[in-house]
């Protein structure tokens, strides 16, 4: 459940316009506003048309999948069958299965590595994780924790000019950090045993316990910093890359909890939650869309909950039949093209206009980095 953001100080227009010239990218945990992935839904995995508001089809999936992740370009969909053991690799466009990947246990975790090619598999409470290839579901590692897990996560960290992946866990009684290849990095003590976690970008991680409790965590110094929420019983969250705003399914009072973003060192808001979503059932899940216009929020009585997120306020109510317990946003899927060799990436399709606007662009904001750098007398 991996979305990546990176802060920018100067210059943010040149930045914004950059952006908006590029391809847009869909993120596993709440891409693109086309299409909500519900994992739970009657005969397994539900699609709803999100402009249509309505139910458009399912992907009928053996053993219960219990969670389901997306490619960064939205092209195939991931879907854990914890009874069978194995994670499917499906074509999001058919629902055909592209490979398969057995799990030794039951897997119900799943996240990707920052530059999609890499998916991560664990089981619910149990302590082996496998990394494969993210396409074609080729083994690559294998590593075991020391204690059981029970969510996954993914951050992206920046090494000279490579960016490596650290992959999050949530174990029995501590958040513990690892690099690609399954070495622990940190070990951060939770008070009330951490149970799913949220990473908006790499400087603050926001985990809930079992006993009820949202915490904030300091991702550079690897230190609980704040308890933010308390007598909750909270399920998986996910946030406004937009406001930075978390959205947190509060299962115990029939509501989504919206916590203000925090930072240590920064002060805490005056109080928590900023506001409250009151649902008339308990939510599941919870997937905000990367433009933090909507909300989706799988319920426990086989419907979905579709939310106006700048104006507070229930759009629909979906039914989609089933348990559900998970669910995701995405685009459309691309047309069918030829499935990449393992381990590479399709470069984006910039038109040449676009490509001349975004070099010039840089060089502009080059230009102003270095006037500013000499009137404050950097050399």
């Amino acid at each position: 459940m991996s979305k990546i953001r990176q802060y920018r100080f100067f210059p943010l227009a040149c930045a914004l316009l950059i952006h908006m010239l590029l391809p847009s990218q869909a993120y596993a945990d709440g891409g693109a506003p086309n299409l909500a992935y519900v994992a739970g839904a009657a005969q397994g995995v539900g699609i709803i048309d999100v402009a249509q508001r309505r139910l458009a089809t399912t992907f009928t999936i053996a053993g219960n999948p219990s969670l389901i992740l997306l490619s960064p370009d939205g092209r195939l969909l991931y879907v854990t069958q914890p009874a069978p053991g194995r994670v499917a690799v499906l074509a999001a466009k058919t629902g055909q299965t592209l490979c398969n990947a057995p799990f030794p246990g039951h897997p119900s975790l799943l996240a990707l590595s920052v530059d999609g090619t890499v998916l991560y598999i664990a089981g619910s409470n149990e302590t082996t994780i496998i990394a494969i290839d993210a396409q074609t579901c080729t083994l690559q590692h294998t590593f075991r924790t020391s204690q059981p897990v029970s969510w996954l996560a993914t951050t992206g960290i920046t090494t000279g000019d490579t960016l490596h992946t650290q992959l999050w866990l949530a174990e029995m009684s501590a958040v513990s950090v690892l690099d690609e290849q399954g070495q622990t990095l940190a070990t951060i003590p939770v008070a009330g045993g951490p149970q799913f976690l949220s990473l908006p970008g790499s400087l603050t991680a926001y985990v809930s316990t079992r006993q009820g409790s949202i915490m904030a965590i300091d991702m550079l110094n690897h230190q609980v910093f704040a308890t933010l929420l308390t007598g909750g019983s909270f399920g998986p969250m996910d946030y406004n890359a937009i406001t930075g705003d978390i959205y947190v399914p509060d299962q115990q009072r029939n509501q989504v909890d919206v916590l203000s973003p925090v930072l240590a060192g920064s002060g805490l808001p005056a109080r928590e939650p900023e506001r409250v979503i009151h649902l008339n059932s308990s939510p599941r899940s919870i997937a905000i869309t990367n433009d933090g216009q909507l909300g989706f929020v799988a319920l426990s009585g086989g419907q979905v909950a579709m939310l106006d997120i700048p104006g507070r306020g229930l759009i629909a109510t979906i039914s989609v039949g089933g348990t559900p317990h998970f669910i995701i946003t995405g685009p459309y899927p691309p047309p069918d093209v030829p499935v990449p060799q393992s381990g590479t990436i399709s470069p984006p399709n910039l038109s040449l206009l676009g490509l001349i606007v975004v070099l010039l662009l840089a060089a502009l904001s080059s230009g102003f980095w270095f006037v500013w750098r000499k009137k404050h007398g950097h050399r």
